[in-house]
């Protein structure tokens, strides 16, 4: 039998969103929370729990360099590696919490550097990007900045791994593209056998980036974080971008620069949409 602290029922839970990429984040750092699969589903349905893009778990942390561990679950119950707009959410509560401007989150991923700049935006090292095919992963040995995927008009994607897999698709009209046919194919591609993050970039100029999105085990969203990394990462990579570049989501904008050492840092706004308390699942 679960013991009642590690139960979800009664739990409070912060709704937040980073440029309408939402979530809902629980505390688990006082308290074990048993969440499997089946409830992150019900939790993040539309129609019958809070509704989310992503199911957010704040833990302790289990490296002494970290103030506290993100798990980050789908709305179809897996688990992902890495959140971009979901970091940038935890740190903004985090730094409210601590009245401090700066802190360091760990998930699967490593560990992510995060601190509140100007005009109350947040900004996260993303980590390096990773351009090995090994660590995207892909099925098999090819160049990564040309892997061979075909699915109905998308091609020639780039690929990278920012904690997470994303393929990377360059299209001369982004909006005009069938994202919701054309995403799930993608991303259940057998070139990508952990499934993958599947992004559309049109280039407007060297230094702006339209971006639309479809999330492995969500499907589209307003914005994704980690795959706007990707894309300036691999618009930098083919030369058609610079290396920071203003990201123009469905939701808003973020800042992206892949830095000399290869990271990528992150900025943009964060909102809390309300509170509330979890039922019976």
């Amino acid at each position: 039998m679960i013991a009642p602290s590690a139960r979800a029922a009664g739990r409070r839970f912060t709704k937040m969103h980073g440029l309408g990429n939402d979530f809902v984040v629980i505390d688990a750092r006082t308290a074990i929370l048993v969440l499997d699969a089946a409830r992150a589903r019900i939790i993040a349905d539309r129609r019958i729990g809070v509704g989310c893009d992503q199911l957010i778990v704040i833990e302790p942390p289990r490296s002494a360099h970290a103030d506290a561990y993100m798990r980050i679950l789908n709305p179809d119950g897996s688990e992902a590696g890495a959140c971009g707009n979901g970091t940038r959410c935890v740190a903004d509560l985090l730094l409210r919490e601590t009245s401090r401007d700066h802190l360091v989150i760990e998930t699967v991923a490593g560990l992510l550097d995060a601190q509140r700049v100007r005009n109350d935006r947040i900004s996260v090292d993303m980590g390096e990007a990773r351009l090995d095919w090994r660590e995207i992963p892909l099925a098999s040995a090819c160049d990564t900045l040309h892997v061979p995927v075909t699915i109905g008009t998308l091609s020639d994607p780039a690929c990278c791994s920012m904690g997470n897999p994303h393929a990377t698709f360059f299209v001369a009209d982004a909006q005009a593209l069938e994202l919701a046919s054309l995403g799930p194919a993608v991303e259940r591609h057998p070139m990508f056998p952990e499934r993958v993050n599947v992004g559309i970039v049109q280039v407007l100029d060297r230094g702006r980036i339209r971006f639309r999105v479809w999330e492995r085990g969500t499907g589209i969203t307003l914005a994704c974080g980690s795959g706007a990394c990707a894309a300036v990462v691999n618009a930098a990579r083919r030369g058609v971008a610079e290396r920071c570049a203003t990201v123009i989501l469905d939701g808003g904008e973020l800042e992206i620069e892949w830095l000399a050492n290869s990271h990528v840092r992150m900025t943009g706004p964060v909102a809390t949409s309300f509170t509330g308390e979890l039922g019976d699942l």
